[in-house]
């Protein structure tokens, strides 16, 4: 059996390999989500804590220039 065989599935290997590779999106963006909302929380709860971490982002970028 060659590779060729295996991803080609019968004619059937566009809706397999398609099928997921729409999971492994959605499930990305599941995550990104999930973790830009705790980011936001966390915000929320401790605004002084990120008021701070703009400027020292900032000022860390100034120092790699």
């Amino acid at each position: 059996m060659s590779w060729s065989k295996f991803f080609w599935m019968g004619g059937y290997g566009l809706y397999v390999w398609g099928s997921y590779g729409v999971t492994f999106v959605l499930l990305g963006g599941e995550v990104l989500m999930l973790w830009k909302r705790k980011r936001e929380l966390a915000r929320r709860e401790n605004p002084r804590e990120f008021a701070n971490h703009g400027s020292q982002l900032e000022n860390s970028f100034q120092e790699i220039k």
